[in-house]
């Protein structure tokens, strides 16, 4: 038997198998290609620019400004400093905000190295380090949510009681990545199962547009800063209340998803620069004009929307600076 009998054969006992083989070739090929190009393309449009990056380690603290930060699910995080992952508590572990002592917005964390700096008006910068593990975990409370910090020691807590100066002992307590966070859906219905955070009062991003604050301020006696209204991201180059349409938005490598307005409350009347709370301005001048639609009412109540809420998608790093895009 020559060669081409013998390949002649061969093809004959295996026919079946290559034509099924050659089949299941050409359907997975044409699945990809249809998935490539049969899909709806998604129509992605520039609607502004990162203007400021706002980092607040603690709770109610003072904003810290950066250029560039780590985007992820719960939250911010620049070096050693991660948003909202410091919180001040009382003695018997509930939090302490800036509602309760509006002096607490003057407070900043910084980190140099393996320290914490803490620095406040007439005050000696206070340098704690990082990781202090030999230190008690305490049972905390935010919003009658349970949840655990590590105690920042004796030093931070002594610091603090002197400076908010109103009689009480006040601790620190650092979120640290091995402690079980809240979700943000038991506070929020609206927000996804998967919403982790740490010490924020509901979501990890929160984005409000430079616009927005100037419509505010055309309406109001005294200009309010965009630091007053505690936004991580910043945004420039819209129109005003943009953002409230925004619903899935990229940031670089980043991708966000709106989840819902942010309800203001009194804290937006404490004045970041003096910690000084008025209880009426913006707020009153919001609930003018920022109020819900009625078939919200259940959600929002009677708290003006100033800012919305974000959940991240997709981790990775923005910069001020960086386009930011619609996605529909």
């Amino acid at each position: 038997m020559n060669f081409r009998d013998i390949m002649k054969n061969a093809f004959s006992e295996n026919r079946s198998a290559l034509l099924y083989f050659g089949g299941g070739v050409l359907t997975a090929l044409g699945l990809v290609v249809g998935y490539k190009y049969l899909q709806k393309p998604k129509k992605v449009t520039r609607v502004g620019v990162v203007s400021q990056l706002l980092i607040h380690p603690i709770k109610s603290g003072k904003a810290v400004s950066v250029t560039s930060a780590e985007c992820l699910e719960m939250g911010l995080k620049f070096g050693e400093l991660k948003d909202r992952h410091w919180l001040v508590i009382t003695e018997n572990g509930n939090q302490v905000t800036g509602r309760q002592e509006p002096r607490l917005v003057l407070v900043s964390m910084t980190s140099e190295g393996e320290h914490l700096c803490l620095n406040a008006p007439s005050m000696e910068e206070l340098r704690i380090p990082v990781s202090q593990p030999r230190n008690p975990v305490v049972n905390c409370r935010v919003f009658s949510a349970d949840i655990q910090g590590r105690d920042c020691g004796n030093e931070a807590s002594d610091w603090l009681s002197r400076f908010l100066d109103s009689g009480k002992v006040f601790r620190l307590v650092q979120f640290e990545p091995q402690m079980r966070p809240r979700k943000a859906k038991e506070m929020e219905p609206l927000f996804p199962s998967s919403e982790k955070v740490a010490y924020p009062d509901v979501g990890a991003i929160m984005l409000l547009s430079e616009a927005s604050v100037t419509d505010l301020n055309t309406r109001l006696e005294k200009d309010a800063s965009v630091t007053r209204f505690r936004p991580n991201i910043v945004v420039s180059g819209c129109d005003a209340f943009a953002e409230d349409s925004w619903d899935q938005i990229e940031i670089g490598d980043v991708r966000l998803y709106r989840v819902m307005s942010c309800g203001r409350c009194v804290f937006t009347t404490v004045d970041p620069e003096t910690g000084v709370m008025d209880r009426k301005q913006p707020l009153e001048t919001l609930k003018s004009y920022r109020l819900c639609d009625p078939s919200e009412k259940h959600i929002y109540k009677a708290s003006p929307l100033f800012g919305q809420y974000y959940s991240v998608k997709r981790n990775g790093i923005i910069q001020v600076g960086d386009p930011v895009y619609k996605i529909c």
